[in-house]
């Protein structure tokens, strides 16, 4: 860390960070309440995790004990969304850990979760825009008697674009570029009809709970076998024990990959710079949606793994099968037009998150500040809203899901070790600042944030760091190619010499 305003590791002031959103041509409005935030955060959380991951990972690595998994990846997520709180009652501004990396650690780490971020949320869309076209496809056919033609949909039906998935990603541009206040309310609707449905399997599904079904609630430990890496040998190095499935290192094993069911509270902090009130009520929306969100995965799995054998569970729609193994049809169906309706307020935050740390990149000159001007109407960041929009769509529209790099948990990860560093820094060289809330027990709280996000990246499969490996080594190379040279501190820096 540097006040030397030509280092890569100067620092930007959370004063001059704040007086940033004060020029006219690069506002945004405030407009978002504490209920707002909580609204998003649920609607982008509850999406395929709940949907899908649950019956990957009761089946393969934890059985009934799954719901203790989301309880660990639940706990990791909030010893992080403690710091995030901190952070952005203090420091208001769009673009989430990028912006308060760049106010506590430096530009250069600031560049590099910023350019992760906005890799992370572009891929996230994609995914579940297409994940979205597959679940409209199957109800057309099933309830409508209605086909997409193959050539229209998509690569996973074997035809070459996906039409459905690219007009969806075109909507929401065109939503996000109105303003975040209108993509708020038709957020609530959909949360509503989510909610609605994650509820209705809670309480229908508690009449079809089978006591055996949850015999073992542990199952006995199985070595794992292949997809590891080098990350097994690796933690049974560092650690002095092999990971396995099931078993109690099982659960740990299941939260690392259940961890993508909780992708997305931190995009909550992204829109810190169009919240009302954001000293009040982004602590609020940030804590209030993740724990809103670890009770209904908790209770999903408890009463979904008794309904079903774990072994028996489908691996891509665990909870409409779980129904269907019930007899009970109508529920199936209702729960797959949730899942459907549901996908599309995940797609449209994850855009939302994109964008905002891309504006914030480009207002402070590392990324083109053409992209950082707001619409003179609806005060968003309508050019890099059309322009990321414009280029996920073509992705969703013509990658398969197999091929769409599951990038998104380990940047996530990475985000959070680095928010949680920015606090305890923060503390240090900004004792004076104020702060309307308090992470507690810093520095520990923020250690064991910081371990236990380090703990799941060692889960991940070495496939998923190579990848992470690569985007970052292109990063480095636009920093130093552009960013550094045309950052508005080094600009100041230049002043400063004459």
């Amino acid at each position: 860390m540097s006040s030397d305003l030509n280092s890569p590791f100067r620092t930007k002031t959370v004063e001059q960070s704040i007086r940033d959103t004060e020029e006219p041509e690069h506002a945004l409005r405030k407009s978002l309440s504490a209920w707002d935030l909580t609204v998003f955060g649920v609607g982008v959380i509850i999406g395929t995790g709940i949907f899908v991951l649950t019956g990957i990972a009761a089946r393969n690595n934890a059985g009934p004990a799954t719901a203790l998994s989301f309880v660990v990846s639940g706990v990791v997520c909030a010893l992080a969304a403690l710091c995030y709180a901190e952070f952005a009652s203090t420091v208001p501004v769009a673009g989430s850990a990028y912006t308060f990396a760049y106010a506590s650690i430096g530009e250069l780490p600031a560049w590099i979760i910023g350019w992760d971020l906005v890799l992370e949320f572009a891929l996230g869309t994609a995914v579940v825009a297409v994940g979205w076209s597959g679940y409209v496809r199957h109800l057309m056919h099933t309830n409508l008697g209605w086909d997409m033609p193959v050539a229209l949909s998509g690569p996973d039906a074997g035809g070459h674009f996906d039409l459905l998935a690219f007009l969806l990603v075109l909507v929401l541009t065109a939503i996000l570029v109105v303003g975040t206040k209108l993509s708020a309310r038709i957020t609530a609707v959909v949360v509503a009809i989510k909610v609605t449905v994650v509820l209705l399997v809670i309480v229908a599904g508690a009449f079809f709970i089978k006591a055996d079904n949850y015999s073992p609630f542990i199952p006995p430990a199985q070595p794992q076998t292949g997809g590891s890496g080098w990350t097994a040998p690796l933690v049974q190095l560092m650690f002095g024990f092999q990971p396995t499935n099931f078993g109690v290192m099982g659960i740990f094993t299941a939260a690392s990959l259940v961890f993508f069911a909780f992708i997305g509270f931190d995009v909550v902090a992204t829109a810190a710079e169009e919240t009302k009130n954001p000293q009040r009520d982004m602590p609020r929306g940030i804590l209030g949606s993740l724990l809103i969100c670890t009770l209904l995965y908790v209770a999903v799995t408890i009463v979904v793994t008794g309904m079903q054998y774990y072994a028996d569970m489908s691996p891509t729609a665990p909870l409409a099968e779980a129904f269907k193994s019930v007899n009970q049809p109508f529920f199936s169906g209702a729960i797959s037009l949730g899942a459907a309706v549901g996908l599309i307020t995940v797609s449209m935050i994850l855009l939302l998150g994109q964008t905002r740390v891309f504006f914030a990149m480009s207002r402070d000159g590392l990324l083109p500040r053409v992209f950082s001007v707001t619409h003179p109407k609806y005060r968003t960041p309508y050019r890099a809203t059309m322009l990321l929009g414009g280029i996920i769509a073509i992705v969703a529209g013509f990658t398969s899901l197999e091929k769409l790099a599951e990038l998104v948990n380990i940047g996530t990860l990475f985000a959070f070790v680095i928010v949680a560093l920015g606090v305890v820094i923060l503390r240090r060289t900004r004792p004076d600042l104020h702060r309307s809330f308090r992470t507690p027990w810093v520095p520990v709280i923020p250690i064991l944030s910081i371990a236990a996000s380090l703990w799941l990246m060692l889960n991940l499969p070495a496939e998923t760091w190579a990848r992470f490996g690569i985007w970052m080594v292109i990063g480095f190379v636009v920093y130093f190619l552009y960013g550094r040279s045309h950052s508005r501190l080094a600009r100041m820096g230049k002043d400063a010499e004459y």
